[in-house]
């Protein structure tokens, strides 16, 4: 089952939250179509480390499923091309600066005359307008912006950035389900839509429940490492042999801990007793459980709560998590080769969606940039006059 089989996405977009966007819509059956500077490519085919010609790890992960047409949008022929290869149904998708597109005569209004079913939509960083809609933006300046950094890491140390591109993927998500849901609306109107999204909208989002704790309370919440604010045990606890994260969701969880920790006699403590009493002796009910976890190995502590059904987890670093059997049984990474790539084959970790119990997983990666421009421009009728045309001007590379 590929939902979105059909449909034509032409990828303006660079770094990590257009190209996640356009990543997942290929997954689900889109024919995507990147468009790249001629010469050097996406940002991210430089970044470290070097796989091969013009080739990194996080190009190949979030660019897969797509095919590379270079043309330079700086140059009146390039952009001139690209709204002559714009269908009426297509989805364009752009990541540039708030009026850059409009620049190169490439903005909404533009693109939509005589194309009522064109789909359009803008990524950016700080949104369309405010007093920061020009600026640029990456994730880890909006996860200071949107606050939050400061809310991670450990109290008394730096605000600390989420290890991961949280922001970006949230927001290439966003970008893809608004993108799924004018498709949809399209069929029974006829009309497709202009759609925003920005990474700062992604970032305040992602601090919902915070902020809505602050406004209660008027409080501001702590950096808290690995636990949370609500909740106590809801951390993680160290082992002879490594750190396992123990989640009590209530009482009743608690109390099952302590069986499974064999320190029943704790329930009797009103320190220990409810959860409002062990948010408010925090560091007493960690020191009092830590003590005993620190004499346990990790597999020790996972067999006796789980037996207990405790929510509990090790601490994995990423071989294990490659290793897992749980995760090898849901099928989410798969090797991902190209021409010119190394020997060995990349894992690319999949879309985490199933369509009758199967994976969508568009596995076509360009290598070089440009690699599929003669291709695609003859399919949609460009002559090989044109097409030569074209790369002598420096508008096109094949």
């Amino acid at each position: 089952m590929k939902p979105l089989a059909g449909q034509r996405i032409i990828d303006l977009t660079q770094n990590v939250a257009g190209p996640y966007c356009t990543q997942v819509l290929a997954d689900l059956g889109a024919e995507v179509v990147k468009i790249e500077r001629p010469g050097a490519g996406d940002d991210t085919r430089h970044w470290a480390p070097n796989i091969g010609e013009a080739m990194s790890p996080t190009y190949a992960t979030f660019n897969r499923g797509k095919r590379s047409l270079a043309i330079d949008l700086d140059h009146p022929d390039g952009q001139a091309l690209l709204v002559q290869l714009l269908q009426p149904d297509d989805v364009f998708v752009h990541s540039l600066k708030p009026g850059s597109a409009e620049q190169r005569g490439l903005g909404y209004e533009a693109l939509a005359l005589g194309r009522p079913g064109l789909i359009y939509c803008a990524i950016s960083a700080y949104g369309t307008s405010g007093p920061r809609a020009a600026f640029p933006g990456y994730d880890p300046l909006i996860q200071a912006y949107a606050g939050i950094m400061s809310v991670n890491g450990h109290d008394g140390l730096p605000p600390a950035r989420v290890g991961v591109s949280m922001v970006d993927i949230g927001t290439g998500l966003w970008s893809a389900l608004g993108i799924v849901s004018a498709i949809s609306q399209r069929k029974d109107s006829g009309h497709g839509c202009r759609i925003d999204t920005s990474l700062l909208e992604s970032g305040v989002a992602w601090m919902t429940n915070p902020i809505a704790n602050y406004s209660a309370t008027g409080k501001l919440p702590r950096r808290m490492g690995s636990a949370t604010a609500m909740l106590m045990p809801y951390e993680v606890f160290e082992c002879t042999n490594g750190h396992v994260f123990i989640g009590c969701g209530n009482d009743r969880l608690f109390r099952k801990l302590l069986r499974g920790l064999e320190h029943d006699d704790l329930a009797k403590d009103t320190r220990f007793a409810t959860n409002a009493e062990r948010v408010k002796h925090r560091d007493l009910v960690h020191d009092t459980l830590e003590a005993v976890t620190r004499t346990m190995e990790v597999a020790t502590v996972i067999d006796r709560l789980e037996a207990q059904g405790v929510p509990v987890s090790p601490v994995h670093d990423l071989s294990q998590v490659m290793q897992d059997a749980q995760i090898e049984a849901v099928d989410m990474a798969r090797p991902l080769h190209w021409d010119g790539g190394q020997s060995e084959p990349l894992n690319a970790i999949g879309t985490p969606i199933r369509f009758d119990g199967e994976r969508e997983f568009s596995d076509h990666l360009s290598a070089r940039v440009g690699a599929d421009s003669q291709a695609l421009l003859r399919v949609c009728g460009v002559s090989d006059a044109r097409i030569a045309q074209l790369v002598q001007s420096g508008a096109v590379q094949i």
